[in-house]
């Protein structure tokens, strides 16, 4: 019989709503049922596209003597981490103090008040290193819940003290060296011969990027189209179909784990976007449109979202159970050689395909590819290869006939918030209305169907069911999203309601100096946890300065800037003592030292000399400056057209150069 997860909307607890676990969600019944059986918590946090959630799932979850074993002595809650970002970053934050790493899935036990007294991530049921498997760790807490249940209740909240003591802020003033030393930090972790920072594994960690090419120094600049062009001619890029895979268990880009992540198609549109602007290089431009046709196709829902992520895992064979990493994208060499033909030679010798696979058995510790391609780019000077179109298309009409991966398809209101950037911002760089409409559908599928009827952001939707209030990142990035949309079409509604979600996010989450990541809305949450670092999502008090400094630069409002400025300063312990961790509140730290920057174009949109200007200005890698249509805030209702003839105004710290007319 299903167990309690059956009516859930997400599909990571739809997944288990088969196990013979007694699985609860989140909510109040889970612990009223613990605190009245006085049983500890089993918490099991992960997310439907991660490979060893299935992994465990299929050893313990799945397994009815693991479950005899939960279900008498434990209350078992499932959260998806992407649905609740608050507790999984609270229990991140314990597992990562008490065992120095963490991860998915994620396993914590708790007291009945939700307070954390042990953790870890992956449990197999045995070990093969003789230490103690699942089914022996779970008898073991539950003796020493029996046994001295308040040792345990004790140190569950000496853990919280702790976690509250270390996340409080810690303002002071600001320096201009922390991005010095950001630079200094990346570059003394930077592989100069493969690209990417240390040895492997390798994480894309867009954030990275978007500070570095905002850099002035060379070194900061080269080091990121050093790393781009890397990992677009590794196994890291889908060269078949586009988009990128979630990161590189090896040094070389070369072997993925094949999942596919919203958030991270979204944040490298725009750093190669950034690129681009800044190289004229075609190959990033390229990339930035294969990567978004690639969301555009597979990731769209029909009526303008886009859904979460695609899995590292496939089915081998329709109609059979097994299934593998990669399977939907590796290649054996025979399979390319009766596909092409005579042009096979030539395909393989670009795309580095040999009889005997390409996989080093190094960087396959599972032994999940022998005798399996990965396809990379052997030649990459030339990232797009268009010589080779037609046989990339025969492959992927072929591999389309595979059993795909499973598609997440919740939609998220802060990876949509990213993703609209994407479309944005490519769309205006690139002068493509196509792009742009993409944009726009996107923000009014989330104004539809993730907003209340009072205004309100929701988090996630599913199949019509809309659920959860939104976090800070969401109202964080769906802001930037929306001046990005702005920017890109001169519609002032986007504006007007990137303003309307500022006042909403200040109200709900400024703590009076930055954005935890909730709220108190949900009592069962013991602690409001500040998010302090940028990785692969950025923080939402990283976002939200920035939003703040643009939305001040629109608005000439100083109190904006100053709740900016109050933010950052916030982050000035970690600015100054570790700022490779926050990539992204080193680019509100250099928005914020620099002088407000506007280019404003007075006139009307369609009219070709004002869509001229526009065109001028939009292509230009200007971070810290805010395009604006003039009147659209009250600041430029003054910059009017001269002439009768379109005009465009630049300016710096609210001082105008000579207008200049189309």
């Amino acid at each position: 019989m299903p167990n309690a997860l059956a009516h859930a909307t997400s599909p990571y607890l739809l997944q288990h709503a088969d196990n013979p676990v007694q699985w609860f969600e989140w909510g109040p019944a889970a612990f009223e049922r613990a605190r009245r059986e006085s049983k500890p918590i089993f918490l099991s946090i992960g997310y439907s596209t991660c490979h060893w959630c299935h992994v465990m799932a299929h050893e313990s979850f799945e397994n009815p003597d693991v479950a005899r074993v939960l279900n008498e002595f434990f209350v078992s809650i499932k959260v998806d981490r992407e649905e609740r970002p608050d507790i999984d970053r609270l229990y991140m934050a314990f597992v990562q103090a008490t065992t120095g790493s963490g991860g998915w899935p994620m396993s914590v036990w708790l007291t009945p008040d939700a307070a954390p007294f042990f953790g870890g991530t992956y449990f197999p049921p045995t070990d093969r290193y003789g230490r103690p498997g699942f089914v022996t760790v779970l008898e073991r807490i539950a003796e020493l819940w029996a046994q001295e249940p308040q040792n345990l209740v004790e140190q569950a909240n000496n853990a919280i003290a702790a976690l509250r003591e270390t996340s409080a802020p810690t303002p002071g003033p600001l320096v201009a060296s922390a991005l010095t030393a950001g630079l200094d930090a990346f570059a003394r972790n930077y592989d100069a011969a493969r690209g990417g920072f240390g040895s492997g594994p390798k994480f894309p960690r867009p954030a990275v990027f978007a500070f570095l090419l905002r850099r002035p120094e060379t070194t900061a600049r080269d080091i990121t189209l050093h790393t781009l062009r890397a990992m677009a001619a590794g196994g890291l890029r889908d060269h078949l179909g586009g988009g990128f895979h979630r990161y590189s268990v090896d040094g070389d880009w070369h072997v993925p784990h094949f999942e596919k992540m919203l958030y991270d198609q979204a944040q490298l549109v725009c750093a190669t976007v950034d690129a681009w602007k800044l190289t004229a290089d075609p190959a990033f431009a390229d990339l930035a449109r294969e990567t978004l046709a690639y969301v555009a196709r597979d990731l769209a829902h029909p009526a303008g979202g886009f859904f979460s992520a695609e899995d590292a895992d496939s089915l081998l064979e329709h109609g059979k159970s097994a299934h593998a990493e990669g399977a939907f994208y590796v290649w054996d060499h025979a399979e390319i050689t009766a596909l092409l033909g005579d042009r096979s030679d030539a395909f393989n010798r670009r795309y580095g395909v040999l009889p005997g696979g390409n996989v080093d058995p190094a960087a396959d510790p599972h032994g999940e590819f022998p005798g399996k391609n990965i396809l990379i780019l052997r030649e990459p000077a030339d990232l797009t290869g268009d010589a080779f179109a037609a046989d990339r298309a025969a492959l992927f009409a072929a591999r389309a006939l595979r059993p795909r991966p499973h598609l997440d398809d919740k939609i998220l209101t802060a990876w949509n918030g990213l993703m609209i950037s994407a479309f944005a911002r490519a769309g205006a760089a690139f002068t493509d209305p196509a792009l742009i409409a993409t944009a726009r559908r996107a923000a009014e599928f989330l104004r539809a169907e993730l907003t209340t009827p009072e205004g309100d952001l929701l988090r996630t939707w599913r199949d019509g069911r809309a659920a959860i209030p939104a976090f800070a990142e969401d109202h964080a990035c769906l802001i930037a999203g929306l001046l990005d949309l702005y920017e890109a079409t001169f519609e002032r509604p986007w504006l007007d309601w990137a303003l309307d979600l500022q006042t909403r996010l200040d109200a709900r989450f400024f703590d009076g100096t930055s954005y935890p990541g909730s709220t108190d809305a949900d009592p069962l949450v013991p602690l409001r946890l500040r998010d302090d670092y940028d990785g692969a999502e950025p923080a939402a008090s990283s976002v939200a300065a920035q939003n703040l400094l643009r939305l001040a630069a629109m608005t000439h409002d100083d109190a904006l800037r100053e709740r900016a400025r109050t933010v950052v300063e916030s982050f000035a312990t970690i600015l100054a003592r570790m700022p490779s961790a926050v990539p992204q509140m080193l680019c509100a730290l250099d928005q914020l030292l620099a002088p407000p920057a506007q280019a404003v174009v007075a006139g009307t949109p369609g009219d070709p000399e004002f869509d001229a200007l526009a065109a001028r200005v939009r292509p230009e890698f200007a971070p810290n400056r805010v395009l604006l249509r003039a009147g659209d805030t009250a600041a430029t209702a003054d910059m009017t057209p001269l002439n009768g003839r379109a005009t465009l105004y630049v300016c710096e710290n609210f001082t105008c150069q000579a207008p200049i007319t189309a």
